[in-house]
């Protein structure tokens, strides 16, 4: 029995040991609520409903969304985790019987209704039983980004009152020891992963925590799901607070079940047969949203990589799953382009020219599918044969239909690139705030550089619009978010009084619809000359002129004139931090320029003319394109190092966080500018 998009409500069908919740109560099953938002954990809010179309889909909550999938694919294999080298299955039932026996577990522990769990670690099954376990239980489900220090896991624990802590490990158990004097709500806290270091009556392995509800009885548990509401806050979502401290996002039941079944829509997605690699910080709404929620609803199966994913591993965990669909935030995309050039800088002439010849078939291929035309050159299938597949199944993709990438703006030179080798990046645009996207490009709706289109049922507003279109965009849908947790004046400036979010994000409409991100409110420099200068453009075009430059970012504000901090292509050590070597593509650019440099340091110290010169001529050719003198990048300095999660200049996703980059290389910046500094 399916609905209009196959999520529909429970069917009256029997399931072991669960009460099968009646169609009539399924679709009464709302909170009174007359306000959009709330800032109160156990305050509904109003849905955004419509008459008729997507938004007028009947509201169900997350343990409805999973009943149907357990029900319809029980026997599919659910989450896939590896063990000692071995992979180890949880079909879709076991892993619903698990989720209950941690919601009994939890419950056992003391949880009480609105109160936190929260969950910090590395991707695994135990943090999707953790989240979904809490649900169940009442409870509202936080992740807890695991490159926090023990001051932010405080302030998220404490935020969301919560009862009880799921940590990964004996270094994220340390962080929380030091804390735990400043949490009064925490009761228990559970380690996932590893023998516990010591003991103490709070202290729970995996293992103990699974069997501490044992004697809870089913009636219990069901009572509590029979009263949790689509309408109410389920999950909390911070923000990773590159400015201030974070917010907590509160997203309820609708805004997870209406978001995935529509996206989802527009992807094309078969049930039961789709396969994903978890792998981002699942405290992030993209990874949530996607590994967590679109799993439940498709009854995908979701592999779980290894801790180090983003140091390197992630490429065997790829080409072992071999993803149907996969979300690459861009760093991700970029390395893998930075893999296959350096290995295309050591193949031979023959080889190379091969490849050469595929790729621009690749892109004149690709470039005809966006624009409605769909020819098939000359020469492709051959291509295909020849270059596209072996790349694709080098990097395991080549089952993935849908290549996705968000949570931070792609340069165009990655997005040709990956077109020419026949695999386009779709790319979704949304924020926490809206429950993960907002629009969405799809397969046959797609536009190089865009956001795709917005989903239906949902609808964009752009404010205070500029002479080019261009204005603030304004979201209206199921997937906006409930409100701040505790932040009434922080919720009032996200949401005005009809109800539209306020991005913060500038973008214009092309005569299709499809969504262009023209920059941040928030990151526009503003010269001393009053110019509004959106940063990202200029600096992916400084990137992309110039190939040895991994990272840039442009300073200016209040300001006399704009200049740009650039770091070098480096390779990464074991920890994902960077070293001082050169990576191979950089080493051939030095090659180019008869510079014997081999690390970042050697270029830096001597200043190597050859170098400074390349990256100079780089820029100039960068000026020649802006649109006015104020835009022109007039100085730049090399940094000693690259940017990175772990030395802070990048976020848990690797979004640049301009504010703590300003603060770090403040002396580099008065130089440039030739402001004395104050000792």
């Amino acid at each position: 029995m399916a609905g209009k998009h196959g999520c529909p409500c429970c069917p009256n069908t029997e399931e072991p040991r669960a009460v099968p919740l009646p169609m009539a109560k399924a679709q009464t099953a709302l909170a009174p609520a007359d306000q959009l938002w709330s800032t109160s954990r156990d305050q509904a809010v109003r849905l955004r409903m419509e008459g008729s179309g997507p938004a007028s889909e009947t509201p169900i909550t997350v343990h409805q969304l999973f009943m149907e999938t357990v029900e319809n694919y029980g026997d599919r294999p659910a989450l896939v985790s590896k063990t000692e080298g071995q992979w180890v299955t949880l079909t879709w039932r076991e892993y619903y019987e698990q989720c209950r026996a941690a919601a009994k577990s939890f419950l056992k522990l003391g949880l009480e209704r609105y109160h936190g769990v929260g969950i910090l670690g590395f991707n695994s099954a135990e943090w999707f039983i953790s989240d979904v376990g809490c649900i169940f239980a009442g409870g509202l489900a936080t992740g807890i980004y695991s490159t926090n220090s023990p001051e932010a896991c405080q302030y998220v624990a404490e935020s969301c009152e919560a009862n009880i802590l799921v940590v990964e490990n004996q270094k994220q158990l340390e962080k929380i020891l030091q804390v735990k004097d400043q949490l009064p709500h925490l009761k228990a806290i559970v380690q996932y992963k590893g023998e516990l270091q010591q003991k103490a009556p709070f202290l729970y392995t995996w293992a103990e925590f699974m069997k501490q509800g044992e004697d809870v009885p089913d009636e219990q548990l069901d009572a509590g799901i029979d009263s949790l509401r689509a309408n109410e806050c389920c999950t909390l979502i911070f923000t990773s607070g590159t400015t201030g401290n974070p917010k907590g996002v509160m997203l309820s039941h609708d805004n997870l079940t209406w978001t995935v079944r529509t996206a989802a829509s527009m992807a094309g997605l078969k049930y039961g047969e789709e396969v994903v690699v978890s792998y981002l910080p699942l405290s992030h709404v993209a990874a949530q949203l996607i590994d967590m929620w679109m799993c439940v609803c498709f009854a995908m199966t979701t592999y779980f990589a290894d801790p180090d994913a983003l140091k390197g591993s992630l490429v065997n965990t790829l080409k072992e799953a071999r993803p149907t669909c996969f979300l690459g935030v861009p760093r991700v995309w970029e390395k893998m382009q930075e893999k296959m050039k350096a290995a295309g800088a050591k193949a031979s002439p023959m080889r190379s020219a091969v490849a050469g010849w595929a790729k621009s078939i690749g892109l004149q291929y690709n470039y005809s599918v966006m624009n409605g035309e769909n020819q098939v050159p000359w020469g492709f299938m051959l291509a295909n044969n020849l270059v596209f597949k072996k790349v694709r199944e080098a990097l395991g993709l080549e089952r993935c239909k849908l290549c996705f990438t968000g949570a931070a703006p792609v340069t165009k030179a990655t997005l040709e690139y990956f077109m020419s080798l026949n695999m386009p990046l779709l790319e979704l645009y949304g924020m926490s705030e809206s429950s993960g996207p907002h629009t969405i490009s799809s397969n046959s709706s797609y536009c190089i550089a865009s956001c795709g289109k917005v989903m239906p049922g949902a609808k964009t507003k752009l404010e205070n619009t500029d002479q080019d279109g261009s204005g603030e965009i304004c979201f209206w849908g199921r997937h906006v978010f409930m409100g701040y947790l505790n932040m009434p004046d922080k919720t009032t400036e996200a949401l005005d009084q009809d109800g539209w979010l306020h991005s913060g994000d500038l973008g214009r409409h092309d005569k299709n619809d499809f969504l262009f991100i023209t920059g941040r409110i928030k990151e526009l420099i503003i010269t001393a000359g009053g110019e509004n200068i959106p940063p990202v453009l200029i600096e992916d075009s400084v990137k992309s002129e110039v190939a040895i430059i991994s990272n840039a970012m442009l300073i200016g504000d209040r300001l006399k004139f704009l200049s740009i901090m650039i770091t070098l292509k480096c390779v990464v050590d074991d920890n994902g931090d960077p070293t001082d070597a050169l990576t191979p593509e950089a080493l051939s650019f030095c090659q180019q320029h008869d510079v014997t440099a081999t690390t970042v340091s050697g270029i830096i110290a001597n200043k190597e003319p050859a170098i400074y010169t390349a990256i100079q001529e780089g820029i100039e050719r960068v000026n020649a394109r802006s649109t006015s003198n104020a835009q022109k990048i007039q100085k730049f300095v090399i940094l000693e190092q690259d940017f990175s999660i772990g030395g802070g200049e990048l976020g848990p996703t690797m979004k640049l966080r301009r504010p703590i980059v300003v603060k770090m290389y403040q002396e580099k910046i008065n130089e440039l500018y030739g402001v004395a500094t104050e000792k």
